[in-house]
């Protein structure tokens, strides 16, 4: 495959972490990497190729007037590395909303696509595939037939890249009822509810879902908008992180606990490994027309390695070949 072009400037641990990381991808995965960034900052990079960008999107920037300014940036270079054929994927773990902003201006969208939006993995503990969560904040500000096609790009997605059957995609809200939630719900429900978008999805639309369902079997795709989603989706960090914690801490606050811990990590090792973000690998951000994956800003080596494993199976899979057919329904 073309090689997966890794933004090695950004995110919290850049360019270190980064290049590690696509170091070790190259080497554990055997897929292509091809840096791109400040060449003189990335210390050694192995055998991996470069792509020299002289400018860095800081995490705090504004991310319309950086990427149209920035045209040097790695954000801007690695987009158009996928654009140019140079590369099959994009990732990155730097500035979101430039992420976005590079990819949409640079990849273009698919055809047909109003708005793209990030599909984010929700772990299920004990399921064998996450909820896929969208919109996790491409879109504050969503008009309903939005939502419903990010309901079909997820079905898609999931199919895709789960091999979910006849995936049931779900809208949340405050209450089950139809009668819940925003106008923007209301109408997005009628318009999920008949079923017009479905097509060739196989996927089937189950009502709403409240915040405690995301991590549970009640449905595999569920739709919202991207402010919605990302609230969603930190409190759950928040939350597991602030669990985890307590845990330990009550692991190591006696000897008999301490003991105690010693037979319970084994059995609990696996479901924190489940639940941490770092394996997940990073959020796809549909509707481009291009594989562009956005990482955790604070991503570490393993994690880079992960992302690099999530873009290569969603290039292996044709996930934006599926999507393009799917709209083009």
């Amino acid at each position: 495959m073309l090689p997966i072009a890794v933004d090695a400037m950004g995110g919290d641990r850049a360019p270190g972490e980064i290049v590690e990381g696509a170091k070790l991808a190259a080497a554990e995965l055997g897929v292509p990497v091809l840096l791109v960034g400040r060449r003189e900052e990335l210390g050694d990079t192995g055998d991996l190729e470069v792509l020299p960008a002289s400018e860095v999107i800081a995490m705090d920037a504004d991310p319309a007037s950086s990427v149209r300014t920035m045209k040097d940036s790695s954000l801007v270079r690695a987009a158009e590395a996928v654009r140019d054929g140079r590369a099959s994927a994009m990732i990155s773990a730097g500035n979101t909303g430039a992420a976005m902003a590079s990819a949409l201006l640079r990849m273009g969208r698919i055809r047909g696509v109003s708005r793209p939006a990030i599909a984010t993995p929700i772990p299920r503990p004990g399921g064998a595939t996450p909820t896929v969560l969208l919109d996790a904040g491409a879109n504050a500000e969503c008009q309903p037939d939005w939502l419903v096609q990010f309901a079909q790009m997820g079905a898609v997605y999931a199919a895709a890249r789960y091999g979910v059957t006849a995936p049931a995609v779900a809208l949340l809200s405050i209450g089950e009822e139809p009668t819940k939630g925003t106008p923007l719900v209301k109408q997005a429900h009628q318009l999920l509810a008949e079923g017009a978008w479905v097509g060739g999805t196989g996927a089937r639309f189950v009502g709403n879902v409240e915040g405690r369902d995301l991590m549970t079997d009640a449905a595999d795709v569920v739709v919202t908008d991207g402010f919605t989603g990302n609230v969603a989706l930190k409190t759950l960090e928040g939350g597991l992180k602030a669990l985890v914690g307590a845990l330990v801490a009550a692991f190591d606050s006696t000897e008999e606990a301490r003991e105690a811990s010693a037979v319970l990590w084994p059995t609990l090792a696996p479901l924190y490994a489940s639940l941490d973000p770092e394996n997940t690998g990073g959020a796809m951000l549909l509707g481009v027309d291009g594989v562009c994956i956005i990482s955790h800003g604070s991503s570490s080596a393993r994690a880079v390695v992960n992302a690099c494993a999530v873009a290569r199976d969603l290039v292996d899979r044709d996930i934006v070949g599926h999507l393009r057919r799917a709209i083009g329904r």
